[in-house]
Parts: C-alpha cells; structure tokens; sequence
C-alpha cells in the first residue's frame, strides 16, 4: 500500500493516506471552480478575526495580500492545484502558508470545511442564478420581439396534437415568455434562501471565540445568518432548490424544442431553420437535422437527472455534515453548465430561424378549426352553449360526409341545421375575424396580445 505525505489535518494520525484512498476521496478536480468564492469568503473570514482581535492587523493583511497572490496565480493559470490536498479549500491554504509562514496558519480559525464549503456554494450559486436570470430575460425579450413582428401571423393552435383553433403566431410564442418569466419569479425568490451566511457555524456547534457572524454578512452582501449551527453545515435545500428551477426551466425549453423540431419537418412546414444550426447524415445527403433542438431536448434529461442525484444523495443523511454531500458538487455544477448553455443556444437559434407565414395560414383553417366559432356565434344568437355545441357538431359531421369546408356550406345547407344562422356567418367563420374577435384577457387578438407585450415588457 502506497502512502501519502502528511495532511493539514494529519495531527491525530499516525500514518499517511493511501494513494489509492487519496485519488477516491479528492474533489480539487471538480471543485477548482469555486477559488473566487473560497478566496473571497476568507478575505471577509479574516477582517471579521481582525476586527474581533482574534488576529493581529498585520497578520490579516499578510493573509490577504497572500490570497490575492494566490488568486492571481490561479487566473493565470500557475496555480499548482495538487490531488493530495484533496480540495479547494485545502490547495488554498496550503499555498498560503507556503507563502507567508505562520500567519496562513490563523486562516481557518473558528470556521470548519464544513461552514467553508457551504459558503463557497452559496457565493457560487447566488453568483449564477444572477447570470441564470439574465440568460432567461435575454431570451424572454427575444420572444418579445419576434411576437411584435408576427401579431397578425396565423398558425393553427393544437390541443391532443390535433388541430383546434387558429391563433396568433405571437400568442403562441408568448405562452413561452411567460412560463420564462415565472422561471425568472422562482429564481429571484430562491436567492432569498441562497443568502443566508452559514460562516460562524464551524463543524456544527459553534465557536468559542468571539466572532461577529453579522460583520462578515454585511461584508458578503447576505441578507440572513444561519440560526442553527447544525442545519448551516448540512442543509443543501438551496442546491435542490436551484437545481429543481432549472429542470422547470428545461422542461420549458424542451417543449419549445419539441416543436421546434415538429414544426421544421416538411409535413409541418412552418419553419426554416438557418442552416448553421442544423446538421446534415452522414449517409442521406438531403437530411437537415434540427439537432441543437433536439440536444435541448435531450439535455433536459441531464438536469432532471441531477436533481434526482441531488435529492437521492440528500436522503436520510444524518445530522450533521457527511462525506457523502461532497458529490453535490457533480450534479450542481452540471445543472447549471447544462442550462445555461441551453439558454444561450436556443436564443441564437430562434433569432436565426424563419416563420413560414403562408404555410401557416394555410393550414391554421384545417381540421374545422373555426368550429368553436360557429358555437360561439350560435350563443350570441341565444342558443345555450350546449345545444350550440350540439348543432356545431352536427354541421361538422355533415361537412365531412360531404368533404365540404364549413366556408362551403350555402346559406340554405347552414340554415337546416339552425334558422337563427343568417348571412353573416360568413364573415365570423374567417381565420382575421376569429383571432380578431378573441378579445378577453389573455386572447389571442391582436389588441390583447399587443396588451399582453406590454404588460410582460413592464414586468
């Protein structure tokens, strides 16, 4: 068995790690990332000690002149991150006290890696659920501005897959803008949760040095301190929590993906999608493959199957900090390198793709969409909606028996199902003049989804 050198923490053992153990245990491969928020929680970490007297004034400025060196290494890429210090926090304050000698050695006063990472996650997490929020208002405002150009736009509405009523091409795009929006709603409560300061926690119970929790709060920007030492170190509710909003967010971009993919296809036609986001086979030279909507779509997968590694992980463990919360990490770091890649390439994607406005029209009248119309006209006449549902249903049966369009009945052949039925039929079974006419709150006019712009743009 291959032995290791000494750890930091090697005091109460007798002998090394074995190599083997040390290349099961690390994290530095994975958790590199987090060196900002390391280094920044040590900087507030150790004014906090400077202030209380803990530590000398000149040992605090030995440590964080010594940090900025280190940080500047790592953006240059020099830093010599080593598996045998395991992790993050370990390769930090090793090269510190490397470099300034005893001081380095005052750092991890009163605090613990378990309150350390913890914080390291939140300063993370708080920093990319802000980019996370901006990447969906980006492509929000994108569908915004493409639903402008397309409010009088035709398509055919689906319901069951089956055609059921012609909408705006700006509505439809605008149901997805506001399910962004609720994305941005969940995200911006969530940080709420995320800025809670678990520093001062320790291992789990607390210190017995005199620190101020509330400085180093004020001095991270966080808004609430932890109340209970135990729950700082071992609750991870804010990663769950971020990573469930991103999976309600794939799911978005997935069903969006879906029909992006459904609407390239020639028997759809509704769409073309600029050939730099498309791929062709290897073998059948006409192929034009939606891929990145379908990769969207895919990835969706990922990110579910991290929350359910995160929850699955986080169950049953006991009080307090485990080894096991150490694989956090993995699915977190996944999840959001997942969604926002998703984001971005999806927003490129829309605003490189053309609406097909003629094949739209043409098929948004099919498959008796106007139907709906013809009951709703019939109640206007005073017929209750279900005996109007009824005759509508009639009229439909006898035009497919027929093979005849409800635009193709005569007067006489509308009129044998209802004497109320008059000339003006007509102009209420147009595709203008039922999205026209859909004017409740949230329809599909052109006025209501002018409105609905609006009110989305003022949010």
């Amino acid at each position: 068995m291959n032995i290791e050198q000494k750890k930091l923490w090697s005091g109460r053992f007798t002998s090394g790690m074995a190599v083997s153990v040390e290349g099961f245990t690390e994290s530095i491969s994975f958790d590199s990332r987090l060196w900002p928020y390391d280094i920044e929680g040590s900087k507030a970490h150790v004014m906090m000690l400077d202030k209380q007297g803990i530590i000398t004034h000149s040992e605090a400025q030995a440590i964080i002149a010594g940090l900025e060196v280190i940080a500047n290494e790592i953006r240059d890429a020099i830093f010599p991150f080593k598996q045998e210090l395991e992790d993050i926090h370990m390769n930090i304050e090793a090269a510190l006290i490397e470099k300034i000698g005893d001081a380095g050695r005052k750092v991890h006063t009163a605090r613990s890696r378990n309150d350390q990472v913890a914080l390291d996650l939140r300063l993370y997490l708080r920093a990319e659920t802000a980019e996370v929020i901006k990447l969906i208002d980006i492509f929000k405002n994108t569908l915004i501005e493409i639903s402008e150009k397309h409010v009088d736009t035709i398509i055919p509405g689906y319901t069951h897959m089956q055609r059921a009523q012609p909408v705006s091409l700006a509505h439809h795009l605008m149901a997805y803008a506001q399910m962004l929006e609720r994305d941005m709603e969940r995200f911006q409560d969530a940080l709420k949760r995320i800025e809670s300061l678990p520093l001062g926690a320790c291992a789990l119970a607390g210190t017995t040095l005199d620190i101020d929790r509330a400085y180093v709060a004020a001095l991270l920007g966080f808004k609430r301190i932890s109340d209970n030492s135990m729950d700082a170190v071992s609750d991870r509710d804010f990663v769950i929590e971020f990573i469930s909003n991103a999976s309600i967010v794939m799911m978005h971009l997935s069903r969006m993906a879906e029909e992006i993919v459904l609407w390239s296809t020639v028997e759809f036609g509704f769409i073309e999608i600029a050939d730099a986001f498309t791929t062709g086979s290897s073998i059948m030279p006409q192929k034009k493959n939606p891929d990145v909507a379908e990769l969207i779509r895919g990835k969706t997968a990922r990110v579910y199957g991290s929350l359910v590694s995160i929850l699955t992980l986080m169950k049953a463990l006991p009080l307090t900090y485990n080894r096991d919360m150490q694989e956090d990490k993995i699915a977190l770091f996944d999840a959001v390198d997942t969604v926002k890649a998703c984001l971005e390439i999806i927003n490129e994607m829309i605003q490189n793709t053309e609406y097909k406005k003629i094949r739209m029209y043409e098929t948004a009248g099919g498959g008796f969409s106007l139907a709906t119309d013809l009951a709703e006209y019939l109640v206007k006449k005073g017929v209750p909606f279900r005996s109007a549902h009824e005759i509508t249903g009639k009229v439909v049966r006898y035009c497919i028996d027929n093979k005849k369009g409800l635009d193709e009945l005569t007067l006489v052949e509308f009129q044998g199902f209802s004497e109320l039925i008059d000339s003006d039929i007509y102009s209420a079974l147009t595709l203008e003049n039922s999205i026209g006419n859909k004017k409740s709150h949230g329809g599909t006019s052109p006025q209501e989804i002018s409105s609905q712009i609006e009110r989305l743009k003022g949010r």
